[in-house]
């Protein structure tokens, strides 16, 4: 993806952009409140994919315009297609999608405003990290509709501790933004006027760095996050050595011992 082929067509379910290093993917349906169809699954999928072979984009973040950062399915579209194929192929894919964004080499940022329920809930949590608005709210509600969240259970899990987590499942109660700090949903909340320019303040720290240690920091982190510690020592350890060798870190080392700023290579 370069910048002369990213999206700007304000009418596009999801628009993508590019500038100094950082793409932005913004859910573009406010009337709608960005929720997941079937086809901007697809059209989040297809941007992750494009970005993943760029080398130009070194940090994603995922915003959205209107009210709403994202309600997740939208149920007309589910009730309207009331056929197990659709749901299993709906579903697989929003897991895809999901999935993409934890594997994608670069690090990815929730720009969050509004609310962020059940699938969209999910998305929030399936981001590397977050920001979100004073004045965001979050909640996995399906369970109000009798609907267990239960794919968005999966991301939410793994990034808030069970207890927690599972409040938000049973309950559907809605949780500010401070509390979803607290509970580790997001990593920062700002006042709403600021949330685009801290968002892309931490993006653009992220983006100065080596993108080889980045990337590789990324997967390890992943990699190594569920394994026992003996394996997760021996792997990390393996990729530290590989760091160490790597241009970037004999960079890094030399930069530091003679007291001047790194120049990367970014391999």
């Amino acid at each position: 993806m370069t910048a002369s082929q990213a999206q700007t067509a304000t009418e596009a379910d999801v628009t993508s952009d590019l500038k100094d290093g950082i793409a932005t993917l913004t859910l573009n349906r406010p009337s709608r409140y960005n929720t997941l169809t079937s086809e901007v699954i697809a059209a989040l999928s297809g941007h992750l994919t494009a970005i993943a072979a760029s080398p130009e984009a070194r940090v994603v973040i995922i915003a959205s315009t209107g009210k709403a950062f994202s309600t997740g399915h939208d149920l007309k579209e589910m009730n309207a297609h009331r056929d197990e194929s659709f749901y299993r192929r709906l579903l697989a894919d929003c897991s895809r999608m999901m999935q993409a964004i934890v594997a994608l080499p670069q690090p990815v940022i929730a720009q969050v405003q509004g609310i962020a329920t059940a699938a969209g809930c999910q998305l929030v949590a399936s981001c590397d990290l977050a920001v979100a608005a004073e004045s965001a709210r979050f909640a996995t509600n399906g369970i109000a509709n009798g609907l267990y969240c239960a794919t968005p259970s999966v991301a939410l899990s793994r990034v808030v501790h069970r207890k927690h987590a599972l409040e938000m499942l049973l309950t559907g109660d809605f949780i500010s933004a401070a509390r979803a700090e607290e509970i580790g949903l997001v990593n920062h909340v700002v006042a709403d006027d600021d949330l685009e320019h801290t968002t892309r303040a931490l993006a653009a720290r992220i983006a100065e760095k080596s993108q080889y240690a980045v990337r590789l920091g990324k997967a390890s982190f992943y990699r190594q996050v569920d394994q026992g510690l003996d394996s997760a020592y021996r792997g990390t350890s393996e990729e530290l050595v590989c760091n160490l060798l790597a241009a970037d870190g004999v960079e890094g080392l030399n930069a530091f011992i003679e007291k001047r700023p790194p120049k990367w290579q970014d391999r």
